[in-house]
């Protein structure tokens, strides 16, 4: 694995210049990726949504739902190029760190058991799994795949 130098790494607010590269990163990187209405409706909800930058180019995006004192991650991606370098991990740490300064105590998410690269970053930045959600997920076989629920103390 290849670290990404932090200072490299950037985010900005995610506009709707933005989405159709979105969702055309989503088609490539998930096999039930979000719609373009999923993202034009979160940034209409004024949901936090966010695109990495490094060295100034899009290589993925997020977007956090916050209520009171909580934020939930609805959706974090890493373009295929840039996975396995260490960006998920500089993302993730940028996003908690702007829950923070929400006022945000607490984040949860959900994850695929079956997506266990996701599954190690979430738990070295010390994500828990407080339960599981059953036949939350459409799979490829017409089954249904379950959540693992997480949360994480800020």
């Amino acid at each position: 694995m290849t670290a990404i130098a932090s200072d490299t790494l950037g985010i900005r607010p995610m506009t709707e210049d933005d989405v159709d590269w979105v969702v055309a990163q989503e088609r490539l990187l998930h096999d039930f990726p979000w719609t373009r209405g999923n993202f034009i409706d979160s940034l209409a909800a004024g949901y936090a949504a966010r695109l990495l930058l490094i060295d100034g180019k899009p290589a993925g995006y997020a977007i956090m739902l916050s209520v009171i004192d909580e934020v939930h991650l609805l959706n974090i991606s890493v373009i295929q190029d840039r996975q396995g370098q260490g960006v998920g991990s500089g993302f993730l740490l940028r996003l908690m760190n702007e829950a923070r300064h929400l006022g945000a105590r607490q984040c949860f998410l959900e994850v695929r058991p079956s997506n266990e690269a996701a599954l190690k970053v979430y738990k070295r930045h010390g994500f828990a799994s407080i339960g599981r959600r059953k036949g939350y997920y459409p799979s490829q076989n017409g089954a249904r795949e379950d959540a693992i629920v997480m949360r994480l103390d800020l």
